[in-house]
C-alpha cells in the first residue's frame, strides 16, 4: 500500500557484500531543522549505526583445524604422558 508521504532516506552501501548489500535510515522530518545539524552530520550517524549493528553481531572467527590436526595433538599429548609416567615410574 502507498500513501502519499515523502519520507527522507540514506542509503549506505556495504563495502563487503557477504553481510548486507545496503542498509536503509529513514530520517526524521525534522533532523534536517536541527540547528547545528548537517546533512554529513546525518550520514556520518547512519554510517556508525551500521557499523556499530555489524560489530556487536558478529560472532568472532574461530580457528578451524582439520581433524588430522586434533588427532595429532591429542597423540602428542599421550606421547607426553607416557614419556612422564615411564621417566617416573
Amino acid at each position: 500500500m502507498v500513501k502519499g508521504i515523502t519520507r527522507r532516506v540514506i542509503v549506505i552501501k556495504s563495502p563487503d557484500r557477504r553481510l548486507f548489500e545496503e542498509a536503509i535510515f529513514i530520517v526524521r522530518e525534522d533532523a534536517l531543522t536541527e540547528p547545528g545539524v548537517t546533512p554529513d552530520d546525518i550520514i556520518k550517524e547512519a554510517q556508525d549505526v551500521a557499523d556499530n549493528y555489524i560489530r556487536s553481531n558478529l560472532k568472532p572467527k574461530r580457528l578451524k583445524l582439520p581433524p588430522s590436526v586434533f588427532a595429532l595433538l591429542g597423540a602428542g599429548v599421550t606421547g607426553a604422558i607416557w614419556l612422564l609416567a615411564w621417566m617416573f615410574w
